[in-house]
């Protein structure tokens, strides 16, 4: 049985309150001390992987669009992508505020520079930006055959967000591990389409 508008709908409402109520806990987390002694670092990792699971469920969808045959779910893509930059964005804000300190931030450039990790999680960032800025369908119609090309890029930041988390962790733990096998199988899914440019 294939799902009709109104019970998308009714899953856009449910996706919208998976990706929100992580949020609403971090808040609650935070104001009730359940962090570690480092809650900079707790709130970095959390945003971080929030970020990363909003991206593979996004890749997620057109897989599982296809093989399930259900060409609506495509509609819940553009939600995940938009909440996925918002967490990334929340992401990158507290590590510049709460690991580098207000009267520090000029010196995030500088960490960019002499952290290789940083410098992925930053480009990934601000494809991530590009791609919510050109979501909207006005931006589809004004872009025409080069907003596909566009949003192609999400692929490379499926590439260096699972790379970012895996060099960032200094003692290497399964959970990066499985992010990244995750997206390798999310992107294997479209060997087909890269089998096409590479020709």
């Amino acid at each position: 049985m294939r799902l009709n508008t109104k019970q998308i709908v009714w899953l856009k409402v449910g996706l919208h309150l998976a990706a929100f109520l992580p949020l609403a806990w971090l808040f609650w987390a935070g104001y009730h001390g359940d962090f570690s002694a480092d809650p900079a670092k707790d709130i970095q990792h959390f945003t971080g992987r929030m970020a990363l699971k909003l991206l593979l469920a996004s890749l997620l969808v057109a897989p599982l669009a296809r093989y399930a045959k259900q060409p609506l779910l495509i509609r819940t893509r553009r939600l995940l992508g938009l909440w996925c930059f918002a967490w990334a964005t929340l992401h990158l804000t507290s590590y510049a505020l709460l690991e580098l300190g207000i009267q520090n931030l000029g010196l995030l450039a500088q960490e960019v520079i002499n952290r290789p990790y940083l410098t992925l999680g930053l480009i990934s960032w601000i494809i991530l930006l590009a791609l919510a800025a050109t979501s909207f369908q006005r931006a589809q119609r004004k872009l025409g055959s080069r907003w596909q090309k566009l949003h192609n890029f999400v692929y490379l930041v499926a590439i260096l967000a699972p790379i970012h988390y895996l060099w960032s962790v200094k003692i290497m733990s399964p959970q990066p591990v499985l992010y990244a096998v995750a997206a390798f199988v999310l992107l294997a899914c479209r060997y087909k389409k890269f089998r096409i440019w590479f020709r």
